[in-house]
């Protein structure tokens, strides 16, 4: 089965999330309090019981997902990683220039960690007992984030489907599970048609911004407002927040929705062990209202509805992912087996940290 064949929806197997809000409610307000009372120590042990929890209640084919980091590894990823950054801030503030050095190295640092995470979290999890790894190498890293992210920004996002492109073809062109290998080739084309939709809203939040800005400013210096007094600069500052705000709120809806259509895409245009298809077709209006209400549901209830909010997300974006298999899956998990590829807890012992990526 190819990428580019087309797959009824009838033939896909579609993901299954049994999580309850109730339910959850309990481990989050404990991640929550225990993280508060530890000054933040915690919060590495608090990922990985909302990781289990989550990914425990993630079922296809009525299998469930398995989280296996433990707590210590991702504390210690991150002690790293702020420890860093405090000598940063320490050496910019007395030896600019060498701060500078350390800026640039962590930019050169980047790719490495990006790749080892991404190793990290892919072997510290396992679907039927077999675990999934990654074999992406640092220079992969480096030419799908850095260059890709330059490309993109350089072009005024223009260019951004090539960098999506890049960055997802090194993401699962390197991801295992056991020993086989998923491949993913997702068209320009297909990606520029879900590009233009967010270009456009984009451009349109843009010009809005300016001629609202254009509007305010003018109608303060029609009023004769002096910029260098108190209330002068008070307007003005609200000007300038009442320009940016809008702006930023409709950037964030174009990037939500070239997020998912490039989700779509991607997802279905890889393949697992060259036989069987993933599946995606969220829909990305429907997504949006999902992030826009549980946001506003969140902040009115004072973050107590968050976890209902989580559960509600995760329910549909697990809902609407899927894999068209060819064939019995559970043949193709015996011969995994058989290869002796699954891999064992020991094997995430020698595996280091997880740095956030």
């Amino acid at each position: 089965m190819t990428a580019a064949q087309f797959i009824p929806a009838s033939a896909v197997t579609r993901g299954e999330f049994r999580g309850r809000a109730g339910e959850y409610f309990g481990i989050w307000l404990v991640n929550i309090l225990l993280t508060i009372v530890t000054i933040g120590i915690y919060s590495a042990w608090a990922k990985v019981r909302r990781n289990r929890y989550f990914y425990g209640n993630t079922f296809v084919d009525g299998h469930s997902f398995d989280y296996h980091a433990r707590g210590m590894q991702i504390f210690i990823g991150r002690v790293i990683v702020v420890g860093y950054l405090i000598v940063y801030n320490i050496v910019l503030t007395f030896m600019p220039l060498a701060g500078a050095v350390l800026a640039v190295g962590m930019l050169l640092l980047l790719p490495w960690i990006v790749a080892r995470s991404l190793r990290f979290n892919a072997r510290v999890t396992s679907y039927r007992n077999i675990r999934f790894d990654f074999v992406g190498t640092t220079w992969g890293a480096f030419v799908a984030l850095i260059l890709g992210g330059l490309v993109a920004v350089v072009s005024l996002g223009i260019l951004a489907p090539f960098a999506s492109r890049w960055l997802y073809r090194y993401i699962f062109n390197n991801l295992r599970y056991g020993d086989r290998a998923f491949a993913s080739d997702p068209g320009i084309g297909k990606l520029y048609g879900v590009w233009w939709i967010s270009a456009l809203i984009g451009a349109l939040g843009l010009m809005m911004s300016v001629l609202v800005g254009y509007g305010l400013f003018s109608a303060l210096e029609a009023s004769g407002i002096d910029p260098e007094t108190t209330e002068g600069s008070f307007q003005i500052i609200g000007a300038l927040y009442m320009t940016l705000i809008p702006l930023l709120a409709i950037y964030a809806i174009a990037a939500i929705i070239y997020r998912v259509g490039v989700r779509n895409v991607v997802i279905r245009a890889t393949v697992f062990d060259g036989r069987h298809r993933l599946y995606a077709d969220l829909s990305p209006f429907r997504y949006l209202w999902i992030v826009a209400s549980n946001l506003i549901v969140s902040v009115f209830s004072l973050g107590l509805m968050r976890p209902w909010a989580a559960i509600r997300e995760r329910r549909y974006t697990v809902e609407h992912s899927g894999i068209a298999f060819d064939g019995d899956i559970g043949e193709v998990i015996a011969s995994i087996e058989a290869t002796g590829s699954a891999v064992t807890a020991e094997y995430i012992d020698m595996e280091g940290f997880d740095f956030g990526f």
